[in-house]
């Protein structure tokens, strides 16, 4: 089994990171992307600026290939859009001679499981290699390798607009926009008419922004604002004292177009049915609120992980944040909402499937606020510990910014950082 290679599911930032630790281990390693070309997630939001500049945003072991080419790196203080992202950086990695025959596009894993082994026998698996069958340009492909690093995302399984989270009418859910829409190459869509955006995320305030500065043109276009907090502010994040300033200048936008009277506001509003009549759609909270004469909805919720063809793996899912149980305490919104997590790797991502991780924003489950600089942390300890490198995959490389908010519970959170014991929040 040591000459099989481990594969990546996904050549997005984090798989892409992953390969390049694998190749300075000289490990045998293949990528499989769902999409035509590299990081086809990306590109649905390519016209997004990102609010953590390169110097976040580039693997380093990544960088290290680049550099032996004619690679021009980006300036390191300077905001990426999506587009920016995969042009420079992720489609000349993709395209690096190390790289360049071991991805494989349109390549969908439809399901894992052990050779000759389902998920109830437990004698010799793990000496067992892993079985992926793989949908590759339409013919069903089976492979087999001694590892797996599912970096596939979420970005294909939005999270609904309602309270309860379940998408109870799959026909409406077509007629939503559940991705950050370029309003500007769409503004014919939305000019002039009554938008609603539902969420509180940092997607939603990237879309809010875009609505208000169509307003400025076609005046008529009336934009709501549903929200599930109580209180509005809980949205503008840490603003001046987040130590990602784009991230804090996002906030700060968000606050100023509510201040101003450009976004209507419905806070404490938990979507219960949203129902469409005569060209318009309502929507109505669970305390009998109604939302009416709505032209277009944008659905900025959030997403959630695919584990729908990981149902012969072993898994240890965290009941309710969907990640690891080792991970859950750092990312819970129902312990803290600082939006910062301390730098985490192979152990707080180990499933009882051995050889078997889950990486990037899928592994924090529907937890929100991953940084791409989190996954380049996690792959880097999984693949040197998969490397027999128990030391290197040990080590906390790592040192996040701040969101500058803070609002933890009572219970601190026990931690384990380099051997030592500590107890931790969010803040510290």
């Amino acid at each position: 089994m040591s000459e099989l290679p481990i594969v990546v599911i996904g050549a997005g930032p984090i798989g892409l990171a992953a390969a390049a630790h694998l190749n300075e281990y000289n490990q045998q390693f293949l990528v499989l992307e769902k999409g035509p070309k590299v990081a086809s997630n990306i590109l649905e939001w390519e016209h997004v600026q990102l609010f953590s500049p390169w110097e976040f945003n580039i693997n380093e072991a990544a960088k290290k290939l680049l550099q032996k080419t004619n690679w021009i790196e980006p300036k390191a203080d300077k905001l990426p859009t999506g587009k920016e992202l995969v042009d420079e950086y992720l489609e000349p990695l993709s395209n690096h001679p190390q790289f360049k025959e071991r991805i494989l596009y349109n390549a969908e894993v439809m399901n894992i499981t052990k050779k000759n082994t389902d998920k109830m026998k437990s004698n010799s698996r793990e000496q067992q290699p892993f079985i992926l069958y793989v949908n590759l340009n339409g013919n069903m492909e089976k492979i087999e390798v001694k590892a797996v690093i599912d970096a596939a995302g979420t970005w294909n399984h939005p999270n609904p607009p309602f309270a309860d989270g379940v998408w109870s009418d799959e026909a409406l859910k077509n007629k939503l926009y559940t991705h950050i829409p370029n309003i500007h190459e769409e503004q014919e869509i939305f000019k002039n008419k009554h938008v609603a955006v539902i969420g509180s995320g940092h997607s939603a305030l990237n879309t809010l922004i875009d609505l208000t500065e169509l307003k400025k043109n076609f005046p008529n276009t009336e934009i709501s604002w549903v929200v599930r907090k109580q209180h509005v502010e809980e949205a503008f994040g840490g603003e001046t004292n987040d130590e990602l300033q784009a991230r804090g200048e996002l906030g700060t936008q968000a606050h100023q177009l509510v201040d101003n009277g450009h976004v209507r506001v419905f806070s404490g509003f938990y979507t219960e049915v949203i129902t469409e009549q005569n060209g318009h759609f309502e929507i109505k909270s669970t305390n009998g609120e109604f939302l009416s004469e709505v032209d277009e909805i944008v659905v900025n919720t959030g997403a959630r992980p695919d584990f729908s063809f990981l149902n012969e793996i072993r898994l240890d899912i965290d009941p309710i944040v969907e990640s690891t149980r080792e991970l859950a305490p750092l990312i819970d919104p129902n312990l803290h909402s600082c939006g910062t997590v301390r730098p985490h790797g192979e152990k707080e991502l180990r499933q009882p499937e051995q050889g078997f991780y889950i990486v990037g924003v899928k592994s924090y489950g529907r937890a929100p606020t991953f940084l791409m600089a989190t996954g380049y942390e996690q792959v880097r300890s999984i693949v040197s510990y998969l490397s027999g490198d128990e030391e290197e995959a040990r080590k906390v490389k790592l040192k996040l910014p701040e969101t500058g908010v803070c609002k933890v519970d009572s219970t601190p959170i026990p931690l384990e950082i380099n051997g030592l014991n500590a107890t931790s929040s969010c803040c510290n």
